[in-house]
């Protein structure tokens, strides 16, 4: 009795995953990109095509706009048609080495999307603000008890407060280590100041200075949403001789294959769950990273929350992870396949659209 009815769910689940997959593959995507995708987003146009070609594999509809102005952008939400909408912009920006500030709140792609009730993949538009400002994430960790560095904001003309010293200074409003090197450690008062003001006068928004953390990072990738979410912790490992004074992520030494991500030997389960946290807290979606170091006391901290991760296949911390923990006989490429078409089904998910 028992092996009749788990037939019969099998073979009713076989019949209603055939039904899924066929339904998933006549949706169609619509992938948003520009000048600031490499800055922004998972990488730039050729990251852009993998990423597409890797949805189009399995009989699945993706295409790409390219938009420089928000009349580009507008026109491709109008015009194009589509089921789900997946941006590696934040905002329309015409800079492609950094993000900046974005001083026209209406700019915001995701604000657009919940106006127009268009479906999209990733976390909302308030959560989107508050992961692109390193120090309001913070501040909304902290508020919820999740061990982040002590921290100071310090905007153009104004003081610098007294700070426990050696620090760590870098851009309020960037990602990919952007505005990170070795100077970024500061040991003094004079160099403080100095690297507050170069953090001003060459990115153009505060300083966020905070405590120096030199252990270990981990990094815990993302997937998915409620029961459904996947928390896959990782250990950064860096090439021999690439670090330089500091065993710090330098700008010049992400994306191009100097840093690999394994397995963590201890901590995995604690550094899952302040990634739980840390999303439950921001209320992330969909498909994020949260990057951490341990402290002088070996304390694990979070020191940024990505809402839309870099994705080059292979080089990427995303699929170097998912392939470490869900590798397929058919190598990575394969499992590229398999982390895009995840993170898209979980945007559809919320939506219904399945």
């Amino acid at each position: 009795m028992t092996s009749s009815k788990h037939t019969k769910r099998t073979v009713a689940s076989a019949v209603i995953d055939s039904f899924n997959q066929e339904a998933w593959k006549m949706k169609k995507i619509l992938i948003i990109t520009g000048p600031g995708g490499d800055a922004q987003g998972w990488g730039d146009l050729s990251v852009t095509k993998t990423l597409r070609d890797a949805l189009n594999s399995n009989g699945k509809s993706a295409e790409i706009a390219f938009v420089e102005t928000m009349d580009d952008f507008m026109q491709a939400i109008k015009q194009k048609s589509y089921d789900i909408v997946w941006s590696a912009l934040y905002y329309i920006s015409d800079k492609e080495d950094i993000i900046g500030l974005n001083v026209d709140d209406d700019a915001w792609l995701t604000d657009i999307f919940d106006r127009k009730q268009i479906p999209y993949i990733g976390p909302s538009a308030l959560t989107m603000k508050q992961l692109i400002n390193k120090t309001w994430t913070h501040r909304i960790l902290h508020e919820n008890n999740i061990a982040v560095p002590a921290h100071n904001e310090v905007g153009a003309g104004e003081k610098i407060p007294d700070i426990e010293l050696p620090a760590f200074v870098k851009p309020s409003c960037e990602s990919r280590s952007v505005g990170i090197s070795d100077e970024s450690v500061v040991n003094t008062p004079s160099e403080l100041e100095a690297r507050v003001r170069h953090i001003h006068e060459t990115y153009e928004q505060p300083a966020l200075v905070e405590d120096y953390l030199p252990g270990a990072e981990y990094t815990v990738l993302m997937i998915g949403n409620g029961n459904n979410q996947e928390f896959l912790p990782g250990v950064v490992t860096v090439k021999g001789g690439s670090y330089g004074r500091y065993p710090i992520l330098r700008s010049d030494m992400r994306g191009v294959g100097i840093t690999k991500i394994g397995i963590p030997e201890t901590r995995s389960e604690e550094a899952s769950l302040l990634c739980k946290m840390a999303v439950d807290a921001l209320n992330c979606l969909d498909h994020v990273r949260v990057d951490m170091r341990f402290d002088a006391n070996n304390e694990l901290k979070i020191i940024e929350v990505n809402g839309i991760p870099g994705l080059k296949p292979i080089k990427s911390w995303s699929p170097q992870m998912y392939t470490l923990y869900h590798g397929s006989a058919e190598g990575p490429v394969a499992d590229y396949q398999q982390l895009v078409h995840r993170i898209v089904e979980s945007g559809l998910g919320r939506y219904n659209l399945l």
